[in-house]
């Protein structure tokens, strides 16, 4: 599927108005609900027309055609900038699917391209309403990971809407070894992140470009620790999490295991890179303090891993 945007700058081509109306058409339902048109069994070309001319008029909106094998299966209407000055957030004004083509994913694959196109200019987040009566809209949303932030009418017609906002995440490969020492106890770092919060987690950051998962844990530990003796061992586990680096990322990360002794961090650049990955301190934990400690630890059930990884 591909998107192209509709210009503003010319008239819009009489078979393009046409089959854009035949999809508005075909979501009679919709639009029943949204009051959006007199006659929502009657909507012509030059109603269609009027829409996207007022759509196009907005400053910072987008009219996004989606096509799939040239024909068109759906439709996006973004807006860079909210009329409340002091929301920071774009918006998603409509997204609609042709009624021929519902249950195929086009909904899904625009919802997620439009995403795409709002975090390339950096936005952070990106919010939408949906009419109280359109549950079926509300279920999509949520399912796709917007959460229901408001209740209030909406801007232009005052019609009773949940605000549902997502947080646009950067995916993020990541990579960590948990060094267990001969009485098996693990080594960790207790980091303090601006969205998470406290937790404990092993050695290990971001890959570079081009980089493996071993070859990016092995860096990480030895810029974290001082450590170049060690040698990623098996994969223990992979893992997704959510938190900030900068921005909002999406962590999917490699974490292996090796046996090493029990020995501190030491080298001469620990303390700036530390500070710089907000680690606070580090510890050696037995399986039995891992499994009560009641701050959280990355990876979750870590205790557990390594009992199966022994065995």
């Amino acid at each position: 599927m591909i998107i192209e945007p509709l210009s503003a700058d010319r008239d819009i081509p009489a078979p393009l108005l046409t089959e854009v109306t035949a999809l508005f058409a075909s979501n009679r339902e919709f639009h029943a609900l949204s009051g959006d048109f007199p006659d929502p069994d009657a909507i012509g070309t030059e109603q269609v027309a009027r829409v996207l001319a007022e759509e196009l008029g907005r400053p910072g909106a987008e009219v996004l055609l989606a096509r799939d094998e040239g024909r068109l299966v759906a439709i996006a209407v973004t807006l860079a900038r909210h009329p409340d000055p002091t929301d920071p957030d774009p918006w998603i004004g409509l997204l609609m699917v042709h009624a021929a083509e519902h249950g195929k994913g086009y909904g899904r694959a625009l919802a997620e391209l439009v995403e795409n196109r709002f975090r390339a200019t950096g936005a952070m987040a990106l919010k939408l309403a949906v009419l109280d009566d359109n549950p079926g809209a509300l279920a999509f949303w949520t399912a796709l990971g917007h959460e229901v932030i408001d209740r209030r009418p909406d801007h232009a017609l005052g019609r009773p809407c949940a605000v549902l906002r997502k947080v646009l995440r950067t995916p993020r490969q990541a990579a960590r070894i948990a060094v267990v020492d001969p009485e098996g106890a693990v080594f960790l770092f207790r980091y303090d992140n601006a969205e998470v919060g406290v937790h404990w987690a092993l050695p290990g950051g971001g890959l570079e470009p081009g980089e493996g998962p071993r070859e990016g844990a092995l860096r990480e530990l030895a810029e974290e620790t001082g450590w170049t003796d060690l040698e990623p061992g098996p994969l223990l586990c992979t893992w997704e999490h959510d938190f900030m680096h900068a921005v909002p990322v999406r962590q999917h990360e490699h974490v292996y295991v090796t046996c090493g002794p029990r020995r501190e961090p030491a080298g001469p650049h620990l303390a700036a890179a530390h500070a710089a990955d907000g680690i606070l301190t580090w510890r050696w934990w037995s399986r039995r303090e891992l499994a009560a400690e009641p701050e959280p630890v990355w990876p979750p059930d870590l205790a557990r891993l390594l009992d199966e990884w022994q065995r």
